[in-house]
């Protein structure tokens, strides 16, 4: 990994992304990183957080026909999987696993991974 300097803005998104517990958007990662940096800006949040995926810090959750989430990479390395919110477009981590997918495949495939996605309502929506 390149030697990159620590500054606020870094420390700012990283905490932001270790606080938060769930996948973020860009949007999500801009407004808690900057109540910590007032002077921070989007553009720059698109460049670190580019940079953190690229160091490998950071990994990209797919949400289909809508930008990437992110989470560290420490939490995407323990399978999980998301539930995606419909109506605050929020995402919150998954526990655990439905299993024994390989039993869906026809004959002779081979399952090597997976990721789930599950969408609806989340707790503060459902009301």
């Amino acid at each position: 990994m390149p030697d990159r300097r620590d500054t606020a803005q870094q420390r700012a998104i990283r905490e932001a992304c270790q606080n938060a517990s769930r996948p973020l958007s860009i949007d999500e990662i801009f407004g808690l990183a900057k109540s910590e940096v007032p002077s921070l800006g989007q553009r720059t949040v698109y460049r670190i957080v580019r940079r953190m995926e690229e160091d490998g810090l950071l990994v990209p959750v797919a949400v289909s026909g809508q930008p990437d989430r992110y989470e560290l990479a420490e939490i995407a390395a323990s399978h999980h999987h998301h539930f995606h919110c419909t109506v605050c477009d929020r995402m919150f981590d998954v526990d655990g696993c439905v299993g024994k997918l390989a039993g869906l495949l026809p004959k002779g495939f081979t399952l090597e991974d997976h990721e789930l996605t599950l969408r609806g309502r989340c707790e503060s929506c459902a009301d």
